[in-house]
């Protein structure tokens, strides 16, 4: 009778033994299987992080050529007016005459100046605002994904 009561107890506690490791191994599969869909969600936002780099930079890069040929066109046409400037000057009949010539060109290349001024800090908001969406989305999604796994 010893070594029956033995024999259940060995029995028993192979019993919860074998339990305890199906429970385990059980869950380590589900804490596996819910870390590599996490894995695999982190993964596909690196990649569309980087895409939204990419774009980013796209974007960015079309608005530094459109100011830089801005600055082109700005420039070329400040110095045709310069040189139309100095030629009327120097064709004048007088000193006075010369002097208005003189003060009408600095005026209308103030004027020009301001309002080139203004063109370009419009474009670089409008780029500023473009590069920085997608970045902004991309920060959004971050940030949703990590409160959605702090939930899980």
């Amino acid at each position: 009778m010893a070594k029956s009561k033995t024999n259940e107890k060995i029995l028993n506690g192979a019993e919860h033994i074998e339990a305890a490791v199906k429970n385990g191994a059980e869950a380590f599969k589900t804490n596996f299987d819910k870390a590599v869909k996490g894995y695999d969600k982190f993964l596909g936002l690196g990649k569309e992080n980087l895409e939204a780099v990419v774009a980013a930079a796209t974007v960015a890069g079309k608005g530094a050529e459109t100011l830089h040929n801005e600055l082109y066109a700005y420039s070329k046409q400040s110095i045709e007016d310069s040189v139309a400037a100095t030629k009327a000057v120097l064709a004048s009949k007088s000193a006075h005459e010369a002097f208005e010539v003189q003060t009408d060109f600095a005026k209308a290349a103030f004027d020009q100046y301001v309002s080139q001024v203004a063109k370009l800090n419009e474009i670089f908001a409008a780029t500023a605002k473009d590069a920085f969406g997608p970045l902004q989305t991309r920060y959004q999604a971050w940030v949703e994904a990590v409160q959605e796994s702090r939930a899980a």
